[in-house]
């Protein structure tokens, strides 16, 4: 589950773009389908952005799993909870702070993990890859707006999860 971790991004999405090209290449020349969808593009960047940010997100929420006591799950079910009550009203209500906090640095991450995005981005481009491409022709007082905005939002959003962490109680 670490390895995506230690793999460069580049490396990481012409991985996801080699194996995703073998199988559409492989589909057309044995049965003739024309799977687009695994030609470079939003939906390849999506799971080249999930297998390394996965990762990141499955380490913050097994932190917090570590100091779950299984014993609360145990009494509501030995009080007659179904297993949907105990995980509504017990596992994830302890697991809040750790999913909001996964999901905000997912989210900020996303933006970070430009290689791989650049490796598998098609005709439709994503904010970072279009800010890139624009950055080529000079600045642009539109650029900074964008720039400064994400500056604010990304540091607003790393705010929140340092705020969401210390406001539960463990």
């Amino acid at each position: 589950m670490l390895i995506p971790l230690v793999i460069p991004g580049v490396i990481l999405g012409i991985s996801v773009l080699v194996f995703s090209s073998n199988i559409a290449n492989g589909a057309e020349d044995l049965w003739g389908w024309d799977l687009n969808f695994l030609r470079p593009g939003l939906l390849l960047i999506v799971l080249g952005q999930f297998s390394f940010i996965s990762t990141i997100c499955t380490l913050i929420i097994s932190a917090r799993l570590r100091k779950f006591d299984p014993a609360l799950e145990e009494a509501a079910l030995n009080l007659g909870a179904s297993r949907f009550d105990v995980l509504w009203t017990i596992t994830l209500p302890w697991l809040r702070p750790a999913l909001i906090g996964a999901a905000i640095v997912a989210f900020l991450m996303s933006f970070e993990n430009f290689n791989t995005t650049l490796v598998l981005v098609g005709s439709d481009a994503p904010l970072t890859i279009t800010m890139f491409d624009r950055m080529r022709e000079g600045s642009t007082p539109v650029l900074n707006a964008v720039s400064l905005l994400l500056m604010v939002a990304s540091g607003g959003l790393a705010l929140l999860s340092v705020f969401v962490q210390r406001k539960e109680p463990d």
